[in-house]
């Protein structure tokens, strides 16, 4: 079959999509760029918040139309989306041919066989059974890769659907996390990002204590890498021995993505946040101190229930 393939969501799903792209491949089917000239399209959604489930929707929408058209012969649902609504996405989504929920994501090149006999198909393993690592077909530019270290989470955050949705945390070994590092590095790639839905905890459910500088003085030392970038840092999980290394090591991007999410302390309880603003902003002072180049990015939350107007002002003073 020419399959064409459609990853919406964060960087974590496009790592899935690519290794979904590398079993397609390797079952013998084509990988085609437009969707027009495939005869099975494969759509890996994102079902974390209302805009991303509307993207989802709409380019579902699309591909169905395409369908109607007979343009494309066969729809392959994938990902979060679906993971979240498996109960009733079925009979929801009529245009659809087959459902595969995160833990499926091994079985795609059977489901698009079985879809090609003309069988509805629904598979759903486990979210702990999402493959944690495996050959893909990297879809970013050359020089930089997503490097996922870990996948699932333990934080339940209130407003947060990821750990119903993926399972519990689980952790790389080092040793496969340099193994793929090295091989990227040996098709070109410069840059690594790494990613989890909590870098900052990486190693806890495997060694039984964060690692993650453990890790980073391993990836530091991969000939042919020159940045390492990181992603997804919760504040009440940084430390001095992070702070140091990233200071340190001159391989280590002055970056760090640190979501924030509100800063009224009664707020991030509800929320189920486990720091404070000033604790967070206490960060921002050593970053500026140790790097005075550190480039800073966050997330913020608002209209979460119960916040209220000075609430939100406060959120945009701590921004400033």
């Amino acid at each position: 079959m020419k399959v064409g393939f459609i990853g919406l969501g964060c960087e974590k799903n496009m790592v899935n999509t690519e290794q979904m792209i590398h079993k397609v491949r390797a079952a013998g089917h084509t990988i085609v760029e437009r969707a027009e000239d495939a005869d099975a399209v494969v759509i890996n959604t994102c079902g974390f918040i209302e805009a991303a489930k509307k993207e989802a929707i709409e380019t579902i929408m699309e591909m169905a139309q395409l369908k109607k058209e007979g343009k494309i012969k066969k729809i392959i649902l994938c990902g979060c989306l679906v993971e979240r609504y498996k109960d009733s996405i079925a009979e929801e989504i009529f245009e659809a041919d087959g459902f595969v929920g995160v833990g499926s994501f091994d079985e795609i090149a059977e489901v698009l066989d079985e879809t090609a006999k003309g069988v509805r198909v629904q598979s759903y393993a486990s979210p702990d059974a999402l493959p944690l690592e495996g050959e893909r077909v990297r879809t970013t530019a050359p020089f930089t890769a997503y490097l996922k270290i870990a996948d699932g989470c333990n934080n339940r955050c209130a407003y947060c659907a990821i750990p119903v949705i993926r399972g519990p945390y689980r952790s790389r070994t080092i040793e496969s996390i340099v193994s793929e590092a090295e091989q990227m590095a040996a098709e070109g790639v410069k840059e690594l990002i790494l990613i989890a839905q909590d870098t900052t905890n990486y190693g806890v459910d495997l060694y039984g204590q964060r690692r993650l500088c453990d890790l980073l003085r391993q990836l530091v030392k991969t000939d042919g890498i020159c940045w390492i970038r990181l992603l997804y840092l919760y504040p009440d999980k940084i430390t001095d021995e992070l702070l140091d290394l990233i200071a340190s090591e001159e391989k280590m991007l002055h970056y760090i993505e640190m979501p924030i999410q509100h800063s009224q302390a009664r707020i991030l309880k509800k929320m189920n946040r486990h720091y404070t603003k000033e604790r967070y902003l206490e960060l921002v002072r050593k970053l500026r101190e140790a790097l005075p180049d550190i480039s800073l990015t966050t997330d913020i939350i608002v209209g979460f229930p119960g916040e209220t107007e000075e609430d939100f002002l406060e959120t945009m003073e701590v921004v400033k």
